[in-house]
């Protein structure tokens, strides 16, 4: 029986490892960010939705003598004598003064929840779309990197929310430069300092995160670190004897995750840094 070469009328199938162009590079990109956008415009219509839970049971809950860092605080200012502890968020009073401006701050509180609930999977969109460019070692060495990222802002987040938030308020809201001027607060004002001192200390957190990368660049050593540990100590103390009470216990409640967190990365830095010398040198 005849053979038939059958290689002449197939056509050889595209290599597996084709470099993609610039322009399907930047299809990728677009489809990314579409799908990270969709996510964040779904959870956002949710959240307007549950305006109720949102505002009353969120957002507006650390000026309530009832929310639980207050409670909290309160309970431990009795053990230990110390009424400061104490914060009192519930004189605060909070107006609006423009005429759409409870409109326009629930669909910027809606946009800003859909981000937040939203970012596990939009890291994961950014993942998906450099993990591709990255070398078998490095894929090895940030594996869990969505799900890691994702824990340390969203603990931050939480962090922030139930301690940063309500002595920074305590703090502000109480501030005055003259007792003849009564702090009557905006909505949007008050909307902006909770959304941005959660969102910064959520950021802050990924710290571990950047210290591991820029460690494993060779942009950052655990000797400049634990050089500069002092100086990051003296900023943390005096940070949180801002925005805390004049008392040593919440200074300390701010401090330590905060420090905790750097050392962490020190640790991070130092074992990436003997991995990447060992490899250097083999």
């Amino acid at each position: 029986m005849a053979e038939f070469n059958t290689t002449k009328n197939n056509p050889p199938s595209p290599p597996k490892d084709k470099e993609m162009s610039f322009w399907e590079h930047l299809e990728q990109l677009r489809w990314h960010l579409v799908r990270s956008i969709v996510a964040v415009v779904i959870l956002a219509i949710v959240a307007f939705i549950f305006k109720d839970f949102i505002f009353d049971k969120v957002i507006l809950a650390p000026i309530r003598p009832d929310f639980y860092t207050t409670r909290l605080l309160c309970g431990l200012a009795d053990i230990v004598n110390i009424q400061a502890l104490c914060l009192d968020n519930s004189k605060l009073e909070i107006i609006n003064i423009k005429m759409s401006g409870q409109f326009l701050t629930h669909m910027y509180v809606s946009v800003m929840a859909g981000v937040i609930i939203a970012f596990p999977y939009i890291l994961y969109e950014v993942w998906g779309f450099i993990k591709p460019a990255l070398k078998p070692d490095e894929k090895k060495y940030s594996g869990g990197a969505v799900f890691v990222c994702s824990l340390l802002f969203l603990t931050g987040v939480l962090f922030s929310y139930f301690l940063i938030v309500p002595l920074t308020i305590n703090f502000l809201g109480t501030y005055q430069v003259s007792e003849a001027v009564a702090n009557n607060v905006s909505l949007s004002s008050y909307i902006s300092t909770v959304v941005s001192v959660s969102l910064s200390v959520g950021i802050v957190f990924e710290l571990p995160v950047f210290v591991f990368f820029f460690t494993r660049l060779g942009i950052l050593t655990p000797a400049y670190l634990k050089k500069n540990r002092k100086y990051t100590l003296v900023i943390l103390l005096i940070i949180s004897a801002i925005i805390t009470p004049p008392d040593i216990f919440s200074q300390v409640m701010v401090v330590i995750p905060l420090w905790g967190l750097y050392e962490l990365s020190i640790m991070i830095s130092s074992k990436v840094y003997k991995k990447r010398q060992g490899e250097l040198a083999g």
